[in-house]
């Protein structure tokens, strides 16, 4: 980190001079909010004092910065790790204001436009292969991941049954994989979804790697044939399946669905503060403009009312919710629209333990773990709480890979160390919960 500029007492006393000094800038800032990312950079910034998270919100809100950790300016404060996003002309003014009030700060990716272009340039090189050598290791369209779906279905009919909950807002289908052996027997099932935030590529990337390690080891791995024998999986690949299409199409970073808000032109719905669980409070945003909308009212996204009754009609064999998100490292669970202990803490505060435990024995990796209030911060509206309030007992929530250095930028390579790590930790939860927690 650098700590630059002047002492600190005159470096908080000026902060209302930068604040001025940004004002007159801002008229000349409107044209630079655009999908050319030119110039663009990601700056890490952590303020010391509830002084300067104050002169950060400010200075946030006016340069209209794309805050990628945290989700909002609110959760903004002493001590906290922010990564913004923001545009040349704005990163001038923004660092500026950051060494004249001593805030420190790193530059984490100092031109964003040439880091996607070293994206995109691997994606146009690579060869497209058939199906049947499908490549795991690489990102895949929305379409690409469709067909995959589709030929899974065909050619494992044994394991893997397809079918739609619905339709997006913008009409794509919203499919599941079925995974297991089918038996008469009651069997409990497992709900894991990827991509409910768009620009998260990773979380698809690990819900197609959950099915081909599945469908490969089912008769190798006595775990693996002992989950799909046991229980039923039912995966969603890509949750926010309009956002996604755009985030490949359009804009690279968009996070919301691409429903259209009433009266304003800004699109989209936080997917995740879309769910009737202290709808709409504390961690959601009543804006349409921002990242965390909550919605007009819960569940007013077709892709949220289209899971919520699917798990609803399916919760007294549903025992399991797990949602996978990035980035930052974490292996959450309830609460976390309140700080509160859930009632079977003991069994789910073991399983992440020993989850995270398995993670970090392949490569290293260390994921924090908790409850999703304190050990992430306070967000009403989500998934995860909203699962485990309608009778799913454990519910999780993964922010994968990784901690900011590539932020949503993950590069292709990091797909396969990523889901081998995270494919040992739910397996272990699979297991812990087959054992320990009926």
């Amino acid at each position: 980190m650098k700590f630059l500029g002047k002492p600190r007492s005159q470096a908080v006393a000026s902060l209302p001079l930068c604040l001025l000094f940004l004002k007159i800038l801002q008229p000349g800032l409107s044209h630079l909010y655009s999908n050319r990312y030119t110039g663009d950079k990601v700056i890490r910034l952590i303020p010391n004092t509830e002084e300067e998270a104050y002169a950060l919100k400010k200075i946030c809100h006016q340069l209209k910065v794309d805050l990628w950790q945290p989700s909002s300016v609110s959760y903004v404060s002493e001590g906290s790790v922010t990564d913004v996003r923001i545009p040349q002309n704005g990163s001038r003014i923004l660092l500026a204001f950051l060494q004249e009030a001593n805030i420190p700060h790193k530059i984490l990716i100092d031109n964003l436009q040439k880091a996607l272009e070293r994206e995109r340039s691997l994606q146009a090189q690579r060869n497209r292969r058939s199906l049947s050598e499908y490549n795991y290791e690489v990102y895949h369209t929305l379409e690409e991941i469709q067909n995959w779906m589709h030929h899974l279905n065909n050619t494992h009919s044994g394991l893997v049954h397809m079918f739609s909950i619905g339709k997006s807002y913008e009409g794509r289908p919203l499919f599941i994989l079925k995974l297991g052996r089918r038996s008469r027997a009651y069997k409990r099932a497992v709900w894991i979804d990827c991509g409910i935030h768009a620009r998260e590529w990773i979380g698809p990337a690990f819900c197609q790697w959950f099915v081909k390690e599945a469908l490969l080891t089912y008769r190798s791995d006595p775990t693996m044939r002992k989950m799909m024998n046991h229980l039923y999986f039912y995966i969603m690949p890509v949750f926010n399946v309009d956002g996604y299409h755009f985030s490949w199409t359009n804009d690279r970073f968009w996070r919301k669905t691409r429903s259209r808000n009433s009266g304003f032109r800004c699109r989209g719905v936080d997917a995740n503060r879309n769910w009737k669980v202290k709808w709409c409070n504390e961690g959601a945003s009543m804006h349409p403009c921002d990242d965390t909308y909550c919605g007009p009212y819960p569940e007013s996204e077709p892709e949220v009312k289209a899971v919520a009754n699917f798990l609803r009609k399916h919760k007294q064999h549903i025992r399991a919710y797990l949602s996978f998100h990035a980035y930052a490292q974490m292996l959450l669970y309830p609460y976390s629209y309140k700080y509160a202990t859930i009632p079977n803490f003991s069994c789910v505060e073991s399983a992440a333990y020993k989850a995270v435990n398995a993670l970090r024995s392949v490569y290293g990796v260390r994921y924090r773990y908790g409850p999703a209030s304190s050990t992430l911060y306070v967000s009403s509206g989500s998934s995860m709480d909203w699962a485990y309030k309608n009778g799913i007992p454990y519910t999780f929530a993964f922010e994968l890979r990784d901690t900011g250095h590539f932020g949503f930028l993950l590069p292709e390579v990091l797909i396969k160390p990523t889901c081998t790590e995270t494919m040992l930790a739910v397996k272990n939860i699979t297991m812990h919960l087959l054992k320990k927690c009926p």
